[in-house]
């Protein structure tokens, strides 16, 4: 699969930069790249199921209205649970009274981690240290200044 998604590289060889010799060669895709193209596969996967078809044993997909599949395509078998709800007998303890972060748009971000369900918001106080400074040799002296943190979790 890899093999597939290899990009040309050259460089050029000359003197002040002229391209009088080229070297090119075949290099792995950017991580981010081939992310992307993973997810891809990922978003447009195939659910299937086992066929015999005499001694052969063939993966269909389970919606007759689907293209069958090509080697490069992604397939599963088993639809993944619902991880946003607690399922205890397979140790999945769903996401109700996860701490979220309110800024990311990654799987710790509120929207996503919640499932939808939205947010509640804590207040709390906590003491820091602050304004530190240090005096002569071995000895930093601060202040405790009170901070007031925001803390997010899913409903």
């Amino acid at each position: 699969a890899i093999e597939n998604h290899m990009k040309i590289q050259c460089k050029c060889h000359g003197v002040s930069g002229t391209c009088e010799m080229r070297t090119c060669w075949r290099a792995i895709r950017s991580f981010h790249e081939v992310g992307e193209i993973i997810k891809e596969k990922f978003d447009g996967a195939t659910e299937v199921r086992k066929k015999n078809k005499g001694t052969k044993k063939l993966l269909v997909p389970m919606n007759p209205k689907f293209k069958p599949h090509t080697q490069e395509d992604l397939v599963y078998l088993i639809v993944s649970p619902d991880f946003c709800e607690p399922l205890p007998k397979v140790g999945i303890p769903g996401t109700h009274g996860r701490l979220c972060n309110l800024t990311s748009k990654a799987i710790d971000g509120c929207d996503l981690l919640c499932c939808g369900r939205g947010y509640r918001t804590i207040q709390r106080i906590s003491n820091e240290r602050c304004n530190c400074k240090f005096n002569w040799c071995c000895v930093v002296k601060c202040l405790i200044c009170s901070v007031v943190i925001h803390e997010f979790y899913c409903l």
